[in-house]
C-alpha cells in the first residue's frame, strides 16, 4: 500500500514551516485539505488511499510567507508527482525561502 508525507522547511530561519496549509489533489480531481504540524509536518489525508496516477500537492506559501516574512512572492507551489502502484511510501519536502523555493522525493 503506498502512503504520502510531507514535510515543509524555512531555509531562511532553519526550521519548520509551521500552520502551512496544503492541498492534495488526486488523479480523479477530488480534493483534500491538510495543514502541517509544528515541526513542519503533514501525513494527514483524511482515509484516503493512495492509489497510482497524477497527484498535485499545493503548499499555501504565500499566506505562510506574509504570516512569517512580511513578504508573498510565491503566493503558492505546486508540485506534481507519479505514484505508480507499488511506490511504497512517498515523501515530498518542500524547502522555501522568501524568494526560493526547491522540492524532490525524499524518503
Amino acid at each position: 500500500m503506498n502512503s504520502l508525507s510531507s514535510h515543509v522547511l524555512d531555509t531562511t530561519l532553519g526550521r519548520p514551516a509551521a500552520n502551512m496549509k496544503l492541498r492534495l489533489t488526486f488523479p480523479s480531481g477530488e480534493q483534500v485539505e491538510g495543514v502541517t504540524d509544528s515541526d513542519g509536518r503533514c501525513k494527514a489525508w483524511g482515509d484516503r488511499i493512495i492509489e497510482s496516477g497524477f497527484y498535485t500537492l499545493r503548499f499555501d506559501t504565500g499566506e505562510y510567507l506574509l504570516r512569517i516574512h512580511k513578504s508573498n512572492f510565491y503566493p503558492y507551489v505546486d508540485v506534481h508527482f507519479n505514484v505508480s502502484a507499488t511506490g511504497g511510501h512517498y515523501h515530498i519536502p518542500l524547502l522555501i525561502s522568501p524568494y526560493g523555493y526547491s522540492s524532490y522525493r525524499g524518503s
